[in-house]
């Protein structure tokens, strides 16, 4: 149970949240949500009292376990990787570690014997026996192989050392679990599999950042929603939740315009009437009536979405694409191989997959960035591409102004309209001369967006084009693709972004090659259990 009483909260000079009041129980699932910078990661550093409230408090029971995923996986580079999620329990490993120690002792004495008959009683008490099983269990369920298990932490790349950590705070069993966007580096297997693990297996409260709504939907018994400087709760999915905001914000307004008129009626009688002895009672009377009204303080939303816009100059030829017997082998490692599909124009084409099954590496050779090892590709007539990278400093790497950059970035583009395109992603005012060196993930991404808005390709090739967007951003994006009128292949673990715009799915697999499905994301994923 989490307890917070008339909390505040601000960053410097910015107040974030006010007399906030609420009541987290049991064994619900909350999620978190709100634009950036509304203070969603410094709640749960209040939680775990990293952070001291302005004034206010937050009551967490004091034999509560709570369970945090930090990146810090610096820390454990040399450690083997069962070993880090071993660690999650402190008082098992310490009574393993022991244990182990003790056993390679040659001189044996009654004390020993009597620690050791300790040692095992704890471990038992704590499930050591079946503690391993378990870990690798979690290892597998979030897509790190069994022959990894018991190499050290740097065999694996970034991300899949944060599902390490993950599997880590998991295997904790905690009685409290915060995550701060945990989808970020999962794909769409393992995304899958965490959200029926926490809905059906681990037994405490979750509250948890994202900006995936169907990892939201999926998993969510509520919605902490942070904006006007409070924080909210609701009940239900995330479109309910925006239905029933929308609902109290019109009631907010009706509020406020109903007691502005009420005010200007009386303050009409006070002027008509203030002169007039027979009246000027009334009028008075009027006047401390409207001096006691109290208007409700309306502050203006943090949320606001950007408006993207993506039109071909001119239309591709029919075929867009053919891909023949394409394969990829990657230091000893096959990627694909004997990829075989044809794209036409229109077409929305999601491809998805798990990680290293080298869906990144596909658009990279599409593009002629990356070469393959077999097969052949060939771009139909007239095709005109627009690329976004899944690494920002593929394009973000020396030092420039943002509306500089974007001038310059795409011929033929004069200062207003770079301007006019940065300004419909969000660039306000003095946002146009940052440098684009310390511009956030959200700005660069948008800052890219920007950019291939003003380049009219006939075909966009996009690479995880949602990693870094607040969910605003995600579903003006995806609306925007969906009214796309060109061709679309883009790379995305995001569900929801992908069935609101793919009418084709490309899933790649070691185990099964390549499905090729021509239909909706939710029909694919009703019969391959996504």
């Amino acid at each position: 149970m989490i307890s917070i009483n008339q909390l505040n909260m601000s960053f410097g000079s910015k107040l974030l949240f006010y007399d906030v009041n609420l009541l987290l129980t049991g064994q619900k699932h909350y999620a978190l949500v709100g634009a950036n910078g509304t203070g969603k990661s410094t709640l749960l550093k209040l939680i775990t009292g990293e952070e001291e409230p302005l004034a206010g408090s937050v009551a967490v029971p004091k034999d509560a376990s709570i369970g945090w995923l930090k990146q810090d996986q610096f820390r454990y580079e040399n450690t083997i990787i069962t070993d880090i999620v071993l660690q999650g329990k402190a008082k098992l490993w310490e009574a393993m570690s022991e244990k182990d120690q003790l056993l390679l002792s040659t001189d044996w004495d009654d004390k020993l014997v009597k620690r050791l008959g300790q040692l095992e009683d704890t471990i038992n008490h704590l499930q050591g026996y079946s503690a391993l099983a378990f870990a690798e269990k979690l290892l597998v369920g979030l897509g790190i192989p069994n022959h990894y298990h018991n190499k050290p932490l740097s065999a694996l790349s970034g991300g899949y050392k944060l599902r390490v950590l993950l599997a880590q705070v998991l295997f904790q069993e905690p009685d409290i679990l915060l995550l701060d966007e945990p989808t970020n580096h999962l794909d769409i297997v393992s995304i899958h599999w965490l959200e029926k693990y926490l809905k059906n297996e681990f037994r405490g409260l979750v509250l948890f950042i994202s900006h995936d709504v169907s990892f939201i939907d999926r998993l969510a018994d509520n919605i902490l929603d942070i904006d006007y400087g409070e924080i909210r709760q609701y009940s239900g999915q995330y479109h309910k939740f925006l239905e029933e905001k929308k609902l109290i914000e019109q009631q907010k307004l009706a509020e406020k315009k109903s007691l502005e008129d009420k005010i200007e009626r009386m303050q009409a009688f006070v002027d008509k009437f203030k002169a007039k002895a027979s009246k000027a009672r009334q009028a008075q009377s009027r006047v401390k009536m409207i001096e006691k009204i109290e208007l409700p303080d309306i502050v203006q939303s943090s949320r606001i979405a950007p408006n993207f816009q993506f039109k071909p100059k001119r239309p591709s030829g029919k075929q867009v694409l053919q891909v023949r017997k394409l394969s990829k082998v990657f230091q000893d490692k096959t990627l694909f191989s004997n990829l075989h599909f044809d794209v036409h124009r229109g077409e929305k084409v999601a491809i998805i997959g798990e990680n290293g099954v080298g869906k990144s590496t596909l658009i990279k050779i599409l593009l002629s960035k990356v070469t393959q090892d077999q097969g052949t590709f060939e771009w139909g007539h007239e095709a005109q591409i627009s690329y976004f990278s899944q690494d920002h400093h593929e394009d973000l790497h020396d030092s420039d102004q943002v509306l500089h950059w974007l001038s310059r970035a795409v011929s033929d583009t004069t200062e207003q309209q770079a301007r006019k395109a940065l300004a419909q992603v969000l660039f306000m005012k003095d946002d146009v001369e940052k440098n684009i060196l310390t511009i956030s993930g959200g700005e660069a991404a948008r800052l890219l967006l920007a950019k291939m808005s003003l380049e009219t390709g006939n075909i966009l090739v996009l690479d995880e084009p949602t990693n870094h967007l607040d969910i605003e951003s995600t579903e003006a994006l995806a609306e925007a693709l969906r009214t796309y009128v060109g061709t679309l292949i883009f790379v995305s673990h995001d569900r929801h972004f992908i069935k609101h715009i793919a009418n084709r799915i490309l899933f790649i697999s070691h185990s099964k090659g390549l499905i090729d499905y021509r239909g909706s994301f939710d029909d694919f994923a009703a019969v391959h259990d996504l």
